[in-house]
């Protein structure tokens, strides 16, 4: 077992969504993009550089995805480390990430996360009586480029907000529909009734309506 420690990780190229979808267009299974670029395709345009390209999967897909990816170097990311996966395994129910990149190369192209799910329900893995029907978690562009629901990715933000986290809410609150701004508000309560997008979600709220 190959196991790399977080200090030796290596580097990222920056990817654009657009170039990727030549390697995930085979996959037969749901898969979307998250992260910086989610929030950035809802938007309509890049607000900011993005050093990496996170793509959403089930982890019940994991073995499908990876059969696609057969050619590449995969490795489980957890408790800062990388762990190598051989030919034909899984990861551990406890990995939630992937690093990937063709083999025989140095940098990593693309980040898979590993979302929960049961039957026909997205299940926030943070909070597992959270959740919504897989239909609704994922939006597209007018390119068709699949991407995770704003509402969803800020969830996943919410907890220990980083500075880019932050700005990423500033841009997105005001572009929230009401059921999306109504679902983040209500996640947010279950997890965390104290936190600050609580009340600036209403005020956004309040500032959609009134510009009706």
């Amino acid at each position: 077992m190959e196991r790399t420690s977080a200090s030796d990780r290596g580097t990222w190229r920056a990817i654009s969504p657009s170039e990727a979808t030549a390697w995930l267009a085979p996959l037969s299974v749901r898969w979307w993009f998250a992260g910086g670029w989610a929030i950035d395709l809802h938007a309509g345009a890049q607000s900011r550089p993005h050093a990496d390209l996170d793509v959403g999967i089930l982890r019940r897909d994991v073995r499908e995805v990876l059969a696609v990816f057969s050619s590449w170097d995969v490795y489980a990311a957890e408790a800062g480390s990388l762990t190598r996966l051989n030919a034909g395994a899984l990861p551990r129910s406890s990995v939630n990430s992937l690093w990937c990149r063709p083999a025989g190369t140095t940098e990593w192209l693309v980040e898979f996360l590993l979302d929960d799910a049961m039957e026909d329900e997205w299940v926030f893995r943070r909070q597992p009586d959270i959740r919504r029907q897989l239909a609704s978690i994922v939006r597209h562009t007018p390119e068709r480029l699949a991407y995770l629901a704003p509402e969803i990715q800020l969830l996943y933000k919410s907890r220990k907000s980083r500075a880019r986290d932050e700005a990423d809410f500033r841009l997105l609150a005001p572009l929230l529909d009401d059921n999306a701004r109504d679902w983040l508000s209500d996640a947010l309560a279950r997890t965390d009734p104290c936190h600050a997008w609580i009340a600036d979600l209403k005020s956004a709220g309040n500032l959609r309506r009134s510009s009706r």
